[in-house]
Order: structure tokens, then sequence, then C-alpha cells
């Protein structure tokens, strides 16, 4: 991207925990509530595998993101400050706004997004690929050309394949990488072409 040219809101995607959903401030507080587990704070969180790098049973892990995944939580999953207000900007301009996952299970968030950015499904195109190396296809077969994500593996493999990632800044994705990132959704709504 040259210094002054912004991106068109049609040629871009995104990720969805962890870049729209505070998915792991969720998990922590089914850890908290559910399981009595006080000790591990966001920040704790410096790899997207999360036995590399916090002190919670694998087995307890795997139970929170199985939650996760299917929906069945008492918590309230949450947006990240700003994504709401910049996707609705952006679906006046261009629909569907797209959107992939690596989740295997479409439904529970793709609710949870529908009810987050009150919108029609035809202003959404969420796609469940069920892997990260997935992406890539889904995004190419919709012309996707800028992909926002928190997976800095991921971003390897999109960069690869000829999208341009744009890195959400997690304490998850600290390690040096070559790809612009944001820390903040105005921070990306400052680059599309609105």
């Amino acid at each position: 991207m040259l210094l002054n040219e912004k991106i068109d809101p049609k040629s871009i995607g995104f990720d969805i925990d962890g870049v729209v959903a505070d998915t792991m401030t969720l998990f922590l507080d089914i850890a908290r509530n559910e399981h009595d587990i006080h000790h591990v704070r966001y920040n704790d969180i410096t790899h997207y595998n999360l036995e590399d790098c916090i002190d919670i049973e694998p087995e307890i892990i795997s139970i929170i993101i199985k939650k996760l995944l299917d929906g069945s939580y008492d918590a309230d999953l949450k947006p990240l400050k700003g994504s709401i207000d910049v996707l609705n900007r952006l679906s006046t301009k261009h629909s569907p706004v797209c959107f992939v996952t690596a989740r295997p299970v479409l439904k529970p968030i793709q609710k949870w997004m529908k009810n987050q950015l009150g919108v029609e499904d035809s202003q959404i195109d969420i796609i469940a690929t069920g892997s990260f190396e997935a992406k890539t296809n889904v995004l190419l077969s919709r012309e996707i050309s800028w992909f926002v994500e928190d997976r800095l593996e991921t971003c390897f493999i999109l960069n690869d394949a000829g999208i341009n990632p744009i890195v959400f800044k997690q304490p998850w994705n600290r390690e040096k990488h070559p790809f612009k990132e944001i820390g903040a959704w105005h921070e990306l709504e400052s680059m599309i072409a609105f």
C-alpha cells in the first residue's frame, strides 16, 4: 500500500476471534467463573497455543475452548472497542462484509456477529473453515486482497498467497514481522477508502 493509498472496502476481510470478538477475555472469564482460576491475565497469553504460555491444565483449556466454539457459556462475549462502529460503517459502503474464521462450527459465531452488528444476512458473509490454512482459498475466491488477522502464523501464509495481512496487535503476536499492523479499530478505519 502506498503512503496515501486507501483500502477499497470490497477488498478487505476480517478474522473474528481476537480481531472483532474479545475471545481471550471471555476465555479468562470462563476460567475464573467456572474453574476458579484467577492467576492468569490477558497479557500472560503470549502465544496462540495457550498450553505454551499459561499455567492452566490442558484439559481445562480444552473444556473452555470447546465452550467458546460451541457457544455454551454464560459470560458475555464482547466486541473489541470500535469494531462494531467501523464494521457497520463498512457495510454501508460495501456488502457483504467478509469474515473468515478458523472455527469449525459457524452457527454460534454467526449468531453473535449478526446480533452485534444488527445487520441482515445479506450484509455479512461469514465462513468457518475449520483450519487456519484454509482461509487463503476462501479469501482468494472472494477477491479479498487485505485481511485483518491476529494469528501471526496465518499472516505469513496469507502473504505467501498474495493477500496483504494486517496484524491486529495482541500479546500473542508480538514477534518480529514485516506486516502492517494496527492496535485499534480507529487505526484501521483511517486506512479504508470510505
